[in-house]
């Protein structure tokens, strides 16, 4: 079987909600991540055979198949086809398991995966309306946030285990934000100030070095009265961009690049609807199983922080080295831009592999209505 490299990526800095990034359209600030990494990578764009683009909520702006129309608002030829991929919060780690299948298949040698999410323009849910009542006859659907709470129950976590963890995102983020750990990851985007002068973000803007245990003790359930889920403890609704090239052994050669990451395993995964996010506990299993490795291989495991009930709940069940779990914070304090999150994870995972000079790095991710993905990555 052939093998699949990841060459290099890059995002934007993520945005809050109504924040920074909000006045770019989601298909334009995907055309800015496309023509960067271009930029970074030194490749013509003619050479990349497809474009995979994660984005969930697939109306409006980000709607009219943003997977062509991205590529082509950056300068691409008409030749370079692209498609939208929706695995829910996955989305853009599923497209890099697809890039990863294709090259494997020997189908393509050069393609990009990325995610775009611009969740202050596109409100998430608003590409559905109800559920059909076959389905509502087999499973009570219902909001992820009482998903959360499920879990919170089930593996008898506290409120205050919740607010501490989510507190560790926080100053985690801001730690690597300081040491400059995110330079490699992210290109800076100009934007307008709310003066009307053209500004430049560079940094997330999602971690509060305001925020304290107290503050977080403080919030009001968020979906349930005498809930443990808020606000705090949960990821934060935000907009931003990311994409990675992926290539085979004989793209590498034609094109001189030099590969930071070889694809080990990939796993997907199905779980009850309404509990839903617990999938990331049977989606390990399953790659490491592949990998034939164990858990303790991992130098680094990226799982995203949907809720800080998810990451509890894995660690639960697993007991790893806490040190390797999301050590420079997560979707709690970084941002949670649906689409782009699982290619940030990637990214985030192969430079804190480099950093360490490890050598193999899990990325897990829950999804709505109950999935999961996984894949396993080894530093080149």
């Amino acid at each position: 079987m052939r093998e699949a490299f990841i060459v290099d990526g890059l995002r934007t800095p993520f945005g809050r909600r109504q924040g920074g990034l909000s006045g770019i359209r989601p298909d334009d600030l995907a055309a800015l991540t496309l023509r960067a990494l271009l930029e970074q990578t030194q490749i013509e764009a003619a050479a990349v055979e497809d474009v995979r683009l994660g984005c969930v909520t697939q109306v409006g702006e980000q709607g009219f198949n943003i997977g062509r129309l991205a590529p082509l608002i950056a300068g691409f030829p008409v030749e370079v086809p692209g498609v939208s991929v929706n695995r829910m919060c996955a989305s853009s780690l599923e497209t890099v398991n697809q890039a990863a299948q294709a090259i494997r298949a020997d189908v393509h040698d050069l393609v990009i995966a990325a995610g775009v999410e611009s969740m202050s323009r596109v409100p998430m849910g608003s590409d559905g309306s109800s559920f059909s009542e076959q389905l509502l006859a087999q499973y009570n659907m219902i909001p992820q946030g009482l998903s959360a709470e499920l879990i919170a129950e089930r593996w008898k976590l506290s409120r205050d285990e919740l607010d501490r963890y989510s507190l560790q995102s926080h100053q985690r983020a801001l730690a690597a934000q300081a040491a400059g750990f995110f330079e490699r990851e992210i290109f800076p985007v100009a934007i307008t100030g709310p003066t009307g002068d053209e500004v430049t973000l560079a940094q997330d803007e999602g971690p509060r070095a305001d925020t304290t245990i107290e503050k977080m003790a403080s919030l009001r359930p968020a979906f349930k009265p005498d809930g443990k889920i808020t606000a705090a403890n949960s990821s934060q609704i935000s907009d931003g961009a990311a994409a990675m090239l992926v290539a085979s052994e004989s793209g590498l050669r034609r094109y001189g690049l030099k590969p930071r990451a070889r694809v080990v395993a990939m796993s997907v995964v199905g779980v009850d609807p309404v509990i839903m996010l617990t999938g990331p506990i049977p989606a390990t299993a399953r790659v490491l199983a592949k990998a034939d490795l164990r858990l303790d291989d991992m130098d680094v495991i990226e799982i995203n922080e949907a809720f800080a009930s998810v990451v509890l709940a894995w660690e639960a069940e697993y007991h790893p080295d806490w040190s390797r779990v999301n050590p420079n914070g997560g979707a709690i304090a970084l941002g949670h831009p649906l689409g782009a999150s699982g290619a940030r994870l990637v990214l985030t995972a192969i430079n804190q592999l480099e950093r360490l000079r490890g050598r193999y790095a899990l990325v897990t991710m829950c999804i709505g209505w109950g999935m999961a993905v996984a894949t396993i990555l080894e530093r080149v």
